[in-house]
């Protein structure tokens, strides 16, 4: 890890912290944090061999479609159903998704405290009655999992700000890591298409926006602020994942080639100029705004206005991640984990 990827978690852990000790400026929090958020997911997206499964164009196509069919069945969930009732079942899911993704996270860091065999070997566990069922799990993620279930009874039982945030900020994190769009192509469809999809269900319907207050889960982070009538602002998740996906990408694309992270750079400050927009427009006409309505043609915009400026729309527009050959995925190949049942 370099000196830099260290300074971001310091900083995001000390950013996620201040609101408890010192007043934070939730517009500047807001900025901050999910700039920190996708630059630590990024940078752990970077791995010594390629992604083995990547999204299509078709599966991007399909995504705004999903997810609208997603949000309006939540929707008519929370209109025609108990909120306590559904929001207790989504306290049950996401309290199982947390742990994973919590201890997925904190995991790099602490294996390196952990005995070697601890990290390679792996565990394998049956379901009771049910044999042909099995989790594979090395003790270090056993280790790992321990804090992330503190976190998450904490959250399920109290339902704090901070618990909410940190549990949020792991999907994020682990979301830009381990998802890959595959080529720009997908990545610009797939953006393209949320970008309608925000707009519609921001400005057409008032569906968003009440899921989004309804939705007791951490799909979304929160920001206190010195106002009581409105104590908190609010930054869905997918604000964060979505376009630090396409950046993360941008990286990877950089790093196949072997040069300075040039491409990063600018999708990276496409990202923050689109959110700094965001809160600009959202405060200067005191509504919720789609986030994706900015950050989308910045990303883009950038990404777009750097590599023209270079001469490289080619080979950026060529560039398929799960083609891309990595010298160090033959010795990586070689290695075996030993299994204990």
């Amino acid at each position: 890890m370099k000196n830099t990827e260290r300074l971001a978690n310091l900083a995001l852990a000390g950013l996620t912290l201040a609101p408890l000790v010192v007043k934070v400026d939730p517009n500047l929090n807001v900025i901050l944090t999910a700039c920190l958020a996708v630059y630590v997911g990024c940078y752990r997206s970077v791995k010594p061999t390629p992604p083995s499964e990547t999204m299509s164009n078709e599966h991007a196509m399909r995504f705004p479609f999903v997810g609208s069919a997603m949000l309006l069945s939540l929707f008519l969930l929370f209109k025609f159903l108990s909120k306590d009732l559904v929001n207790a079942v989504l306290t049950c899911y996401f309290f199982v998704l947390g742990i994973i993704a919590l201890s997925a996270t904190i995991l790099p860091a602490i294996k390196r405290f952990l005995p070697k065999h601890w990290n390679e070997d792996f565990v394998i566990w049956r379901f009771p009655y049910f044999r042909s069922f099995e989790i594979e799990f090395t003790r270090s993620q056993i280790i790992a999992a321990i804090p992330g279930t503190f976190f998450c009874a904490w959250y399920a039982s109290q339902k704090h700000w901070l618990a909410n945030n940190i549990l949020g900020l792991a999907f994020c994190i682990q979301g830009i890591e381990m998802l890959s769009l595959g080529s720009f192509k997908t990545g610009a469809i797939l953006l393209a298409g949320l970008f309608v999809y925000d707009i519609f269900w921001v400005f057409f319907t008032p569906v968003m926006v009440s899921v989004a207050k309804s939705f007791d889960a951490p799909i979304k982070l929160l920001f206190p602020t010195a106002d009581s009538a409105r104590p908190f602002s609010m930054l869905g998740l997918g604000d964060i994942v979505i376009p630090g996906i396409f950046v993360a990408l941008a990286l990877r694309f950089d790093v196949s080639r072997g040069k300075e992270s040039q491409y990063f750079k600018s999708a990276f400050l496409g990202y923050t100029a689109g959110l700094v927009l965001t809160i600009v427009v959202m405060n200067w006409f005191q509504a919720a705004q789609p986030a994706l309505l900015y950050i989308v043609p910045a990303v883009i915009g950038f990404l777009a206005a750097h590599c023209i400026w270079n001469g490289e729309v080619k080979p950026l527009l060529e560039f398929d991640e799960s083609k891309t050959a990595v010298t160090s995925q033959d010795g990586s190949d070689d290695k075996s984990s030993k299994k204990v049942e």
